[in-house]
């Protein structure tokens, strides 16, 4: 393959990936004409139109779409070779994707932004949803740059990097029987639950526990956004458990009551993934590392925070 042919694939790779000239010009610092002339001479050369129109965006042909199956990893190691350590948060115009629940967005994006107007203007946040289900294959074909969420086992081509261990508490309004201090399995048991599941379940780790016990538990609402918890618990006699993190301000400020569950949870992690195709993309690595340091510090922050507003008992309980 000669030169120019692979100036042109790398180009292919960022149009599949942004499925636009406009945004695919943008990452590669390039201007729209340039891109646009460039889509010309691969339709010369691979004797496919590869991309029709679809609304503001483009969609690829099935020729482009097997292209890029094969192609996307090895090109994405290739421009990290042409294009080297070319990026400058200053004049950089890019866009990146992150997939991510709604209680990390609370965390994250409103300090990401600042330092985004500060030091990188012209760089946007695109966020997409986060479910367990689909970590893999988001990155896996390339629709997002980032997933924030719990560790997963996923292949060895995702790598990983580990943030934070949520703390969960048991949180309910502050007028519950269950407000108190520390409850008991049979307390806990004989409630009525909300279970934020991000996989759609109806059971979790919490039921395996009461079942040792030879307890069940009723789960009276599940939902799969922990944006809608507060809300719920302070209007009803329902209790949840959730990571602090979730519901930090309430707990804070006495709209919720935040007790320890009556088990010790299991240990999960908050972690960071990307595609190894883009291990070396120095865009994405300063990404990694200011998403990384304000959700490390936002962690510690709102942990210490939520542990000095735990009810009456709930603290000498933790230290034993």
């Amino acid at each position: 393959m000669r030169p120019h042919e692979l100036n042109l694939l790398v180009v292919f790779d960022a149009i599949m990936t942004e499925r636009s000239i406009t945004r695919a010009a943008n990452r590669l610092n390039m201007t729209q004409p340039a891109v646009s002339n460039a889509v010309s001479r691969m339709r010369v050369a691979w004797k496919d139109d590869l991309f029709v129109k679809s609304g503001r965006n483009i969609q690829p042909t099935l020729k482009a779409q097997n292209l890029w199956e094969q192609i996307k990893d090895p090109v994405s190691e290739l421009s990290a070779v042409i294009r080297p350590n070319e990026f400058d948060p200053k004049t950089v115009k890019r866009t990146f994707r992150i997939s991510l629940a709604d209680i990390v967005a609370q965390m994250l994006l409103v300090p990401l932004r600042k330092i985004i107007e500060e030091e990188a203007p012209n760089v946007n946040i695109h966020s997409v949803p986060y479910t367990i289900t689909n970590a893999q294959q988001v990155l896996d074909d390339a629709n997002v740059d980032l997933v924030l969420g719990a560790a997963l086992t996923l292949s060895p081509v995702i790598r990983a990097e580990y943030l934070f261990d949520p703390f969960y508490v048991c949180v309910m309004r502050p007028d519950h029987p269950l407000a108190k201090g520390q409850i008991t399995f049979e307390e806990f048991a004989n409630a009525e639950h909300l279970l934020v599941s991000l996989s759609g379940d109806s059971s979790g780790f919490t039921d395996e526990v009461l079942a040792q016990k030879g307890l069940t538990r009723r789960v009276s609402c599940t939902v799969n956004q922990f944006s809608v918890v507060p809300d719920l618990l302070v209007n009803s006699k329902l209790i949840c458990v959730v990571p602090a993190g979730a519901v930090h301000k309430q707990i804070v400020n006495g709209t919720l009551a935040a007790t320890l569950p009556p088990f010790e949870m299991p240990k999960t992690t908050a972690n960071l993934f990307w595609h190894k195709r883009q291990d070396k993309d120095p865009g994405l690595v300063w990404l990694r590392e200011k998403v990384k340091n304000i959700l490390v510090e936002k962690a510690e922050i709102e942990t210490i925070s939520v542990k000095n507003h735990l009810c009456s008992g709930c603290l000498e309980h933790l230290l034993k």
